[in-house]
C-alpha cells in the first residue's frame, strides 16, 4: 500500500479503521446543548402543566381559551379574543 492509496480514504474512515472518532467542533458542541436545554424546556413546561394546582376541567378551559385568538388570527378571522378567563371569574 502507498501513501496515495491512503489518500482515498477519509479522514473518518481512517480513524474509525483505527478504533478513534474525531473531535466534535465547538459548533456542534453548542448545538447538542442547545437542543438538549430545548427539550429540557418542553419536559420542564409539560410537567408543570400537568402538576398545575388547577382541576384539568378548568385547565383546559384556560388552554382553549387562550389558544382560540390564536386560532382566529391564523385563519384571518376578524372576531376579537375575549379578554376574560376562567382565572379572572374566580378572583372577583
Amino acid at each position: 500500500m502507498k501513501l496515495d492509496d491512503l489518500r482515498e480514504f477519509s479522514m473518518d474512515e481512517i480513524l474509525s479503521a483505527l478504533g478513534l472518532t474525531a473531535k466534535p467542533s465547538a459548533s456542534e458542541r453548542l448545538l447538542s446543548g442547545l437542543g438538549l436545554f430545548g427539550v429540557g424546556l418542553l419536559v420542564g413546561a409539560s410537567a408543570a402543566l400537568l402538576l398545575a394546582p388547577r382541576s384539568g376541567q378548568a385547565l383546559r378551559a384556560d388552554l382553549a381559551a387562550r389558544l382560540r385568538p390564536r386560532r382566529n388570527d391564523e385563519a384571518g378571522s376578524p372576531q376579537q379574543p375575549d379578554t376574560e378567563t376562567p382565572d379572572a371569574e374566580a378572583h372577583t
